[in-house]
């Protein structure tokens, strides 16, 4: 199969542009193409991605785990798990370090997922 070649007219219509232009017309496409893809990652989340969060904020992957299961369990992953447990921090006025080992615990999720109750679904 032979491509046919439209380098040509593809060029037509950026020929004349200055290359302050073009580089307004390049990051304008870019654009265009990525701020779905961050549009869809804002509302979409995974479970191996919230324990990704919580390994990085200083839980062991085990602590991890149980805080991602049971922010599923409560229909809060959307929320974000590091996001769940930073609020329940500050609610309870303790180092997140701490509010995530009660909630990797099993402890006190009824008081967290009220603290998003007035937000709606993720």
């Amino acid at each position: 199969m032979k491509r046919e070649d439209d380098y040509r007219q593809r060029r037509s219509t950026v020929k004349n542009l200055t290359d302050e232009q073009l580089d307004h017309k390049f990051w304008g496409l870019t654009d265009q193409v990525v701020n779905p893809l961050f549009e869809l990652a804002r509302g979409h989340t995974s479970p191996s991605i919230e324990r990704s969060v919580l390994l990085r904020m200083g839980f062991s992957s085990l602590e991890a785990k149980q805080i991602v299961l049971n922010c599923g369990k409560y229909g809060l992953l959307g929320k974000g798990a590091g996001h769940v447990v930073l609020r329940f921090a500050q609610k309870r006025n303790l180092p997140y370090r701490e509010a995530g080992l009660i909630l990797a615990e099993g402890r006190e999720w009824d008081q967290a997922a009220a603290l998003f109750e007035k937000e709606g679904p993720s």
